[in-house]
């Protein structure tokens, strides 16, 4: 899970290609393309962004290098030989989530969001985010507080990333069982 909705304005449809490419993650940023299809957005000068990705698009299951597991998803056994794959909303759709409909959910409007789907180098540099950062739409289609060409705000930093909690009674006392490190926001496109 790579985006927790607190509070959200419009959850709109918009169709995706159906001979995409590139995967989109729920809670990347995404535009529209000039045949009217969902895609990630790059923060482009010409660009404009319409909202967050509340789906994901996907031929492979996550991975811990590019999107952390949560403890929603789980490793399970698909063969005798011993083989895994991650699991996320909708085992049954292989990690697409648009398959039934042909259409993604975007978030837009308004709203508050936590997402693990934000830039945390610049280069080699490390970001550092801090409450009050505007936050602009990278080229890998996530959320950075390092102007992009376009220079569109989609949003301003609520809480800096930090451990997001469990939410399970009795096991975070001190913050110690979390679902992974998220970024608080509020949208503004």
């Amino acid at each position: 899970m790579a985006l927790i909705e607190l509070y959200h304005v419009v959850a709109d449809f918009y169709p995706v290609d159906p001979d995409w490419s590139t995967a989109i993650v729920e809670g990347m940023v995404v535009d529209l393309s000039a045949t009217g299809f969902v895609a990630g957005a790059t923060g482009a000068a010409a660009e404009r962004a319409i909202g967050l990705a509340a789906d994901t698009l996907a031929s492979t299951p996550p991975t811990a290098a590019a999107h952390p597991h949560t403890p929603y998803s789980a490793a399970v056994t698909i063969n005798a030989a011993g083989s895994t794959q991650w699991t996320q909303n909708r085992v049954s759709d292989a990690f697409n989530e648009t398959l039934a409909s042909g259409q993604m959910t975007v978030y837009h409007s308004g709203g508050k969001f936590a997402s693990t789907e934000y830039e945390v180098l610049t280069g080699a540099v490390p970001i550092t985010y801090a409450v009050g950062n505007p936050l602009y739409v990278s080229a890998n289609s996530r959320l950075t507080n390092v102007a992009s060409t376009s220079a569109q705000v989609i949003g301003t930093v609520v809480v800096a990333p930090s451990a997001y909690p469990s939410g399970v009674p009795g096991t975070a006392v001190t913050g110690s069982t979390s679902l992974g490190t998220y970024i608080q926001f509020k949208l503004e496109i």
